[in-house]
C-alpha cells in the first residue's frame, strides 16, 4: 500500500495553521448546523463499520487504523471531536468516524496532504458550501494547526 506523500511545504503548513489559530470563530446558523447532523447521520448509516467509543485510544498510524477497518472496526477516540458546533456529542463522534474512513477510502496518511485528500473526498459529498467550509475548518486547517503545535489546539470552527 502506498500512502500519499508529503507535498506541503512547511511555509504553506504555517500559513494553514496561523489561519486556524488566529482567526475568530466562525458564526453558523441553527439551519446549517441542522443540515450539517442530518447529513453526518446520513453518512453513519452508510457507513460499514462498528464504530467503538473509546477515552484513550488513538491510531498512531493510518496503516495501524486500515488494519482495523478491514476487520470492519474503528475505535474513535473522544478527545478526536470537541467542537462546539454539534449539538450532541454523537454528531462529532459520527464524523471521526467518516472522516477516519475517509483516509481508508482515499488511502491517505494523517500527514496534512493525506488530510487534504480526505476533506476533498468528504466535500465532494458534502450537501452545501457552508457546510464545506466546515469540514476545511475540522480537517484542513485543525489538522494544519496541530502539526504545526505538536499538540491539539483549542477546537473552533473558523471561516478565514
Amino acid at each position: 500500500m502506498t500512502l500519499t506523500k508529503a507535498n506541503i511545504t512547511a511555509s504553506q503548513l504555517e500559513t494553514l495553521a496561523r489561519l486556524y489559530l488566529e482567526s475568530k470563530p466562525a458564526e453558523i446558523s441553527d439551519e446549517t448546523i441542522a443540515q450539517l447532523c442530518d447529513w453526518l447521520m446520513g453518512e453513519f448509516q452508510q457507513l460499514p463499520l462498528n464504530l467503538k467509543f473509546s477515552d484513550c485510544m488513538r491510531y498512531d498510524n493510518a496503516e495501524e487504523m486500515f488494519a482495523d477497518i478491514k476487520l470492519q472496526q474503528l475505535w474513535v477516540s473522544a478527545d478526536s471531536y470537541d467542537s462546539a458546533v454539534y449539538p450532541n456529542p454523537i454528531y462529532g463522534f459520527i464524523f471521526q468516524g467518516m472522516h477516519d474512513y475517509d483516509h481508508y477510502l482515499t488511502n491517505s496518511d494523517f500527514i496534512l496532504d493525506g488530510e487534504i485528500a480526505a476533506y476533498n473526498f468528504a466535500a465532494k459529498r458534502a450537501p452545501s458550501l457552508d457546510i464545506q467550509k466546515i469540514l476545511y475548518s475540522e480537517i484542513v486547517l485543525r489538522s494544519a494547526a496541530y502539526i504545526y503545535l505538536g499538540d491539539t489546539a483549542a477546537p473552533k470552527i473558523v471561516f478565514p
